[in-house]
């Protein structure tokens, strides 16, 4: 079996205009002095692209902009059973701080050069609806059980909006496609469905918390109630439109807006936590969390926790 510790593959850190960006980068060259950074590239399949170019290891670990890993993560050892696992994409889990969620968003990646030098995905999609919004439908991309990471997406009311309504958008679709009002319910995966209603009423409790429920509550109306165009949501330019016209507004009042209509049209439930609400909820959601195993895949431990 084939064996790679985590310190010999080189580290890229991919920023763009992430409020803390350069804190944390202070942080992470602290933490890995070997990790190497991108900044400012348009467009996701670029980025991916020029973080693999700035990989010497055909390898590498990446950390997002408002990503900060644990320290103990980078003493552990990949292992590779077979060619497949050699040549997959492995997504561990971050924890987010405005809402508690720990899923794949803003977590630590780890990629090989091959891998994103072939993929043609966001706005260089190949066409397929699977590749316009997502890196995530490709059978060697991975989602990893462990949590090795917490994400801060809510550096300044801006960048909490948009991570609110990137999810918003993202989480109602079906394989990248937007479903009918009608399949809504029963299209849409349940635990997307879940991920999402935490995102629409959790996060109060946390600077620019209230912007980001009021972006994926506006990002899940948008794509399901309107005709705007759901895969805009790759381009930050158009997102930044979107936040122009919006910024000046109360974000409670932006919530309030968009409450009944997602409540009564998509049957989703619409309560906004209290401060200490939100504390309680992030204090006791996954209180008993333990990782598994570095290599332990998200779809294994669903295999064997539900018998199939």
């Amino acid at each position: 079996m084939k064996k790679i510790d985590i310190a010999d593959l080189d580290v890229v850190m991919l920023t763009y205009d992430e409020p803390q960006k350069e804190e944390f980068w202070v942080k992470i060259k602290n933490m890995i002095p070997w990790a190497v950074r991108v900044d400012g590239v348009k467009g996701s399949d670029a980025a991916h692209k020029a973080a693999a170019n700035a990989s010497n290891t055909e390898r590498f670990i990446l950390i997002d902009g408002d990503n900060l890993p644990d320290e103990r993560f980078f003493n552990l050892t990949l292992e590779f059973p077979d060619e497949s696992w050699e040549r997959a994409v492995f997504r561990w889990r971050a924890r987010n701080h405005v809402n508690g969620l720990m899923y794949g968003n803003g977590g630590l990646s780890s990629w090989t050069k091959t891998f994103i030098n072939n993929m043609r995905t966001h706005e260089n999609t190949d066409g397929r609806n699977e590749t316009v919004v997502e890196f995530c439908f490709d059978p060697l991309y991975w989602p990893m059980h462990d949590c090795y990471s917490t994400t801060y997406p809510n550096g300044n009311a801006r960048s909490a909006w948009r991570a609110g309504f990137r999810e918003g958008v993202k989480m109602c679709l079906n394989r990248g496609q937007r479903p009918s009002v009608a399949e809504f319910r029963d299209s849409v995966h349940r635990r997307n469905l879940d991920h999402l209603t935490i995102w629409h009423n959790v996060g109060a409790d946390v600077d620019f918390g209230t912007w980001a429920i009021a972006g994926a509550r506006m990002g899940t109306y948008q794509t399901m109630l309107t005709d705007w165009d759901y895969r805009e949501v790759q381009w930050f330019d158009s997102l930044e439109s979107i936040w122009n016209d919006i910024k000046e507004q109360d974000p409670v009042l932006l919530c309030t807006a968009y409450q009944d209509a997602l409540a009564v049209q998509l049957d989703l439930p619409m309560t906004i936590l209290s401060s200490a609400q939100s504390k309680f909820f992030k204090q006791h959601y996954r209180s008993n969390w333990h990782n598994r195993g570095v290599m332990t895949r998200e779809i294994d431990v669903i295999r064997s926790v539900e018998g199939w």
